[in-house]
């Protein structure tokens, strides 16, 4: 079994002439006829011959490798930019507790931590008024 390469200009512009596969100073399992229209070889794959140009496939190459350079890099970024913003979050924590407002049970008369003077008078107006309806209707 053997398979005939046609003749073709490769990328230099020349000609190579046709040739049988397998060479006989080649692989004897190369059976067939691979590669480009400007680069042909024998090879034992029957699925390797691309109708386009030898130099085509390098600019898809290097289009694919602009383009996963590129998500790395954002990808980089993106995991740098996280490790940052942790750093961050962990740093500016508050080193003590913080309780809060102080709370009170509903209806109870003591407040925590008040003096006499500012039971009401320290607390926004809405809830001054709605405290003392309470405290009234009680």
């Amino acid at each position: 079994m053997s398979s005939d390469c046609e003749s073709y200009y490769s990328k230099e512009n020349v000609f190579v002439g046709g040739f049988t596969c397998p060479k006989t100073d080649g692989d004897t399992t190369a059976l067939f006829c691979c590669g480009f229209s400007d680069l042909k070889y024998c090879c034992d794959d029957p699925n390797s011959f691309f109708p386009y140009e030898y130099g085509y496939m390098w600019w898809l190459s290097l289009g694919a490798l602009v383009g996963l350079s590129v998500a790395a890099v954002v990808l980089l970024a993106f995991i740098i930019t996280l490790c940052v913003l942790c750093y961050l979050f962990i740093t500016t924590k508050p080193r003590g507790l913080d309780n809060g407002l102080p709370l009170r049970a509903p209806g109870s008369t003591s407040s925590p931590k008040t003096s006499a003077h500012c039971q009401f008078a320290c607390w926004p107006q809405g809830l001054q008024e709605t405290l003392s309806e309470r405290q009234a209707g009680l």
